[in-house]
């Protein structure tokens, strides 16, 4: 299974790669995301370790399950051969109605044939009003004439 664009990136390449992984995530498919990974793909999620594709999968349908109507922008950061490092900032709300924003920092590791084999994210986050939410497009891909993180200042 090949997931393009491939590495070595380049820079409009290691953009696009960061925005279809961004449309993965905001597509809240847990399934369909982790197909994004390697059979054997290695995560650290804030203080979590992730080991292969179906404990991805499981991590991500728990994740969903509590962080709801979850909206995301990632950014590129840096790229070099075989790895790209993003910035994002997400937002969502609990089961109770309470909003939160979350700031992170990813580096990703691919194989040749695109797949990510390593993620290492360090993440923060704190409750917002919702009156401070920024993103506001309907469920699912961001627009793409929605603002970036640099837009906001994230």
């Amino acid at each position: 299974m090949s997931r393009p664009p491939l590495p070595p990136f380049d820079l409009e390449s290691a953009v696009k790669k960061v925005r279809l992984a961004e449309d993965g995530w905001n597509s809240r498919d847990p399934s369909k995301v982790a197909l994004a990974y390697t059979e054997d793909s290695r995560w650290r999620n804030r203080a979590e370790f992730v080991t292969g594709r179906a404990a991805i999968e499981a991590f991500l349908a728990r994740k969903w399950a509590k962080e709801l109507d979850y909206r995301l922008i990632k950014e590129l950061w840096a790229f070099s051969g075989n790895r790209i490092a993003v910035r994002f900032a997400y937002e969502y709300h609990d089961d109770s109605g309470n909003w939160f924003r979350a700031y992170g920092n990813e580096n990703w590791e691919f194989d040749d044939d695109g797949l990510m084999r390593y993620r290492h994210a360090s993440i923060n986050e704190h409750p917002i009003d919702p009156a401070d939410r920024r993103y506001h497009w309907p469920l699912g891909r961001r627009p793409d004439d929605h603002p970036g993180l640099s837009h906001f200042g994230f």
